[in-house]
């Protein structure tokens, strides 16, 4: 992530980094946006964020050769199997630079999580 102080929007967030890694940060926010359309976006721990139903949906965030996913440590269980061949934590994922991301998962990922969000919040849709 660039050295500088946080920010105060995820317009100025993604700004702050190269053309090639912005580019690949608004291809995830939009999809993002387009799976969760009623999530705000805002920024949380420093980073990137949608929220749904007043909790944290996923955050994402820019770093040197990856962009990360962090959709809560369920999201990453319930797609521990197609996340195998990435980089992985307990509750995020790395996707590196230079390769296409892979959609239709981050899409699955998005749609549980808004599943999942929607059911805590007492009415699944």
């Amino acid at each position: 992530m660039p050295d500088r102080p946080t920010a105060d929007s995820i317009d100025e967030y993604i700004a702050a980094f190269p053309p090639d890694t912005r580019r690949v940060l608004e291809a995830l926010r939009a999809l993002i946006k387009a799976i969760a359309p009623e999530a705000t976006e805002t920024i949380s721990y420093a980073i990137p964020t949608f929220d749904l139903n007043g909790r944290h949906l996923v955050h994402f965030a820019g770093y040197a050769k990856h962009v990360g996913l962090y959709p809560t440590p369920s999201g990453m269980e319930a797609f521990e199997r197609d996340l195998e061949p990435f980089k992985r934590g307990k509750g995020s994922v790395q996707f590196p630079l230079g390769r296409p991301l892979p959609t239709d998962l981050i899409r699955r990922i998005v749609e549980f999580r808004v599943a999942e969000s929607d059911k805590r919040a007492g009415g699944e849709k």
